[in-house]
């Protein structure tokens, strides 16, 4: 990755803090995520990352502070401004710890729901399968066939999601993702329930994601080893404050950091 002063920011937390009550799950965090970077978001368990996530993402606006995207036209948006409704038309897509899909439709129609909020053509033209209707749902179904083709499973198009190896639900969650054309993802948790074997191949997928379709990524993870070996910085909170942000290998030896996961001793 380049020097940072020569990227472009793309997202922007500026003193976020998120109160559930008496409990502050955030409190005053601000870090960057510039274009094309890959970013690690790390803590204990409890620390308030999924919060962050569910700020940035608008599930949760009655934060303090600021989120603000950096729109492919060079807009700054103020994402709070936003309903949630308008985050994916934004350019941030998004994959959850738990997965979110339709057991009972196939791989390919998980894939092309991630594109429906772009659908021209309206409820009633598809139901009358309309010419429109038509050419259009077979536009988006050809371009679900190559996401899927990318991630090396689109000989599984037309099975159900029902009973897909966890790895597979993982790689649909994704290319469900990518259907909106982001300029941001954020992945919940990518490697949890995974094997070795497909912990690595998640490795060169969202390197391949970032590279091949210019995307930033921004990521919670409990893998230390998957976090460490992928991302180009890594923000580390605890307690919903922010720790350190750094390069992997000056977190891995960060006091604050080391105290936060291993107790005052490892310091």
């Amino acid at each position: 990755m380049k020097n940072n002063t020569e990227k472009r920011p793309i997202l922007e937390l500026e003193n976020v803090t998120m109160r559930f009550g008496g409990l502050t799950a955030v409190d005053r965090l601000g870090f960057t995520v510039y274009e094309n970077e890959i970013v690690g978001l790390i803590g204990p368990n409890g620390a308030g990352k999924t919060t962050v996530f569910n700020c940035a993402t608008q599930f949760y606006n009655d934060y303090e502070g600021h989120i603000r995207f950096h729109k492919a036209d060079g807009e700054v948006v103020d994402l709070r401004s936003k309903p949630i409704t308008d985050i994916v038309s934004l350019g941030i897509a998004r994959t959850f710890q738990n997965i979110e899909l339709v057991p009972d439709l196939s791989i390919i129609d998980n894939v092309v729901i991630g594109a429906h909020h772009m659908f021209k053509t309206g409820v009633w033209q598809h139901i009358l399968k309309t010419k429109k209707a038509r050419e259009e749902e077979k536009a988006w179904r050809e371009k679900a066939v190559d996401i899927l083709t990318f991630l090396n499973i689109a000989h599984l198009k037309d099975f159900y999601v029902a009973g897909q190896p966890y790895g597979i639900l993982k790689k649909i969650e994704i290319a469900r993702a990518m259907m909106s054309n982001p300029r941001l993802i954020i992945l919940d948790e990518p490697a949890a329930g995974l094997t070795e074997y497909e912990t690595d191949e998640l490795e060169k997928l969202v390197y391949k994601l970032r590279d091949e379709f210019n995307v930033s990524i921004l990521l919670i993870e409990h893998d230390m080893g998957f976090v460490m070996n992928i991302c180009d910085r890594v923000c580390a909170i605890n307690f919903g404050k922010f720790l350190a942000m750094d390069i992997p290998e000056k977190i891995q030896t960060h006091p604050d950091v080391k105290e936060a996961y291993l107790g005052s001793d490892a310091a």
